[in-house]
C-alpha cells in the first residue's frame, strides 16, 4: 500500500483526513467514574487534541481545550467551582459549554466575556462512558450508535479501559486477526488436553482456518471456518464497525454481547475500551481441568497519574518486557506472558508506534485486515472528495443487533444468511 494511503489512515489530528472523518461520530472519551462532581479536572488526549474534562456539582460535564483563551495557561490547574472551571492565572471562568462567564481581572467597563469562547465539545453519558462529539456544530447532534452492548443496564455491563502505545489501527487490526488465537494464546496446547466441544479444541485441530470476508453497511465482517462436529463447520464471526469499533469472536453468538473501541489519543497512542455483558465474553479455555497457561490472568494496572498518557497503563508493559518469563515459555505457555490482553498488547506494541506497512508480507489469513483497510480508505476518499457521510455517522441503526461469536453450521450453509437471520431474530425480540 502506498505510504500516502497509510499516512491517511494512521493520522488523526484535526486537519488530517482520518481525523476529520472520525469527528463525524460520537467518541468514547473517558470512563464516567474518572470525574466526580466538583472534583479536579482530568487531562484527556483525544484525536491529537489536549483537553480537560470536569464535572460540575449539578453533574454537567465539560470537555474543552486545556488552554485558557486568555493567555493559554492550562485549565488543568483551574478551580472547578459553581458550575464552571476558573483559570487560576487571572480568574477567568468558563461554563461546560466553553463560554466565558466571568472576567474578574477586567474593569467593569471593559468586560467582554460574551465574546470569549473556549473550544468545547458536546458530551453525553452511556454505558459507563463519557462520549464526545468533536465534529462540526449544527442544529442537532447525531444519535449515539445503536451498539447493543452499550445499551445494557448498569448492573449487567462490564466496562474497562487500557492504554496501548501504538497507532489506533495497529491495535484494532489485532482484534480482527483470528488465526493468531491458535498460536499467541494457546500455542502450547495439545488436542488431548482440550475440553470436548470447546473453541480451543477446534483451534488446535486446525490452526489455519479458511476465511470469507464481506463488506457490510457498518464496515466489514469475516467468517473464519474450520472442521467442527461431523458434517459441520465451526465458525468464528467477527466485525469491524466504523470508525474504530470491533466485535471479536469467543462465545456462541446467541449469547455474546461485546464491543471494543480503539480510540486514538494521537497518532501513536490509543485508549482501548471494552464493553460487554457481564459473563458474555470469550468462554474460559481450559486444559485438563485448569485454565490454559498464560490466558487467565487478571489485568493489572499501574496507578493513574496526571500525565497525558498516565491513565490505565498496564503493569506488564514494554519497559519490563511484559514480565515475560522464558522458563515458563519453555515449560508451560507459548509466550511466557500472563494474560491474553497483555499478549495482544505485547505484539502490537512490538511493531513500533506506527507499523511500516512496506515491510509486511500479508497472506491469506490477513484477508480481513486487507479488506478493512480498503473499506476505510474508500469511505475516506468519498468523504474527502464529495462529502459523502461515512457509514453509520448519520444512520446509527446500521449497528443495531450486530453480534460476533461462534457458530456450528452445516458444511453447505450460507454463513452470511445465518448471521443475518440471528440478527433479525434479535431485532424482533427487542420490539
Amino acid at each position: 500500500m502506498p505510504e500516502k494511503k497509510q499516512e491517511d489512515l494512521n493520522r488523526v489530528g484535526p486537519k488530517s483526513p482520518m481525523g476529520k472523518l472520525m469527528r463525524q461520530y460520537w467518541i468514547p472519551a473517558l470512563l464516567s467514574s474518572e470525574i466526580e462532581p466538583d472534583g479536579p479536572p482530568l487531562r484527556v488526549k483525544l484525536l491529537g487534541e489536549e483537553l480537560i474534562a470536569f464535572r460540575t456539582a449539578s453533574g454537567r460535564i465539560g470537555l474543552m481545550d486545556h488552554r485558557c483563551p486568555h493567555r493559554c495557561a492550562s485549565l488543568f490547574f483551574g478551580r472547578n467551582e459553581e458550575e464552571g472551571i476558573r483559570c487560576v492565572y487571572h480568574g477567568w471562568k468558563y461554563d461546560p459549554d466553553g463560554q466565558c462567564v466571568d472576567q474578574p481581572s477586567e474593569p467593569p467597563e471593559y468586560v467582554f466575556k460574551p465574546k470569549v469562547q473556549a473550544t468545547a465539545y458536546a458530551t453525553c453519558e452511556r454505558a459507563g462512558l463519557v462520549w464526545a462529539f468533536m465534529g462540526p456544530k449544527g442544529e442537532s447532534l447525531p444519535e449515539l450508535p445503536y451498539i447493543e452492548a452499550t445499551g445494557l443496564p448498569e448492573d449487567e455491563i462490564q466496562v474497562w479501559a487500557a492504554l496501548r502505545e501504538c497507532n489506533w489501527l495497529q491495535g484494532l487490526e489485532g482484534d480482527i486477526d483470528t488465526s493468531h488465537f491458535g498460536f499467541l494464546h494457546i500455542g502450547s496446547a495439545t488436542e488431548d488436553q482440550a475440553a470436548p466441544g470447546s473453541s480451543t479444541l477446534y483451534a488446535i485441530k486446525d490452526r489455519a482456518p479458511r476465511y470469507k470476508v464481506e463488506d457490510t453497511p457498518f464496515g466489514t465482517t469475516y467468517g473464519a471456518y474450520r472442521p467442527g462436529d461431523e458434517g459441520m463447520n465451526y465458525w468464528r464471526i467477527a466485525h469491524f464497525l466504523f470508525p474504530f469499533w470491533t466485535m471479536p469472536p469467543g462465545s456462541p453468538m446467541e449469547r455474546q454481547m461485546i464491543a471494543r473501541a480503539w480510540v486514538p489519543m494521537d497518532d501513536e497512542h490509543t485508549m482501548f475500551y471494552h464493553i460487554s455483558r457481564a459473563g458474555s465474553g470469550p468462554s474460559r479455555n481450559r486444559i485438563a481441568g485448569r485454565q490454559i497457561a498464560g490466558l487467565g490472568a487478571e489485568i493489572e494496572r499501574l496507578p493513574n497519574t496526571n500525565d497525558w498518557y498516565g491513565r490505565w497503563r498496564l503493569a506488564c508493559n514494554r519497559d519490563n518486557d511484559y514480565m515475560m518469563d522464558r522458563h515458563v515459555q519453555s515449560t508451560e505457555s507459548y509466550t511466557g506472558i500472563l494474560g491474553g490482553h497483555v499478549q495482544d498488547q505485547m505484539i502490537t506494541e512490538s511493531m513500533g508506534p506506527v507499523t511500516d506497512w512496506t515491510r509486511e508480507r500479508l497472506g491469506s489469513s490477513d484477508q480481513m485486515i486487507i479488506q478493512t483497510r480498503r473499506r476505510i480508505l474508500r469511505a475516506l476518499d468519498e468523504f474527502r472528495t464529495d462529502g459523502t457521510v461515512p457509514p453509520g455517522a448519520a444512520d446509527p441503526k446500521v449497528y443495531d443487533r450486530v453480534r460476533s461469536g461462534t457458530l456450528m453450521l452445516p458444511l453447505d450453509a450460507d454463513w452470511v444468511r445465518e448471521i443475518e437471520n440471528i440478527r433479525r431474530k434479535l431485532q424482533t425480540e427487542r420490539q
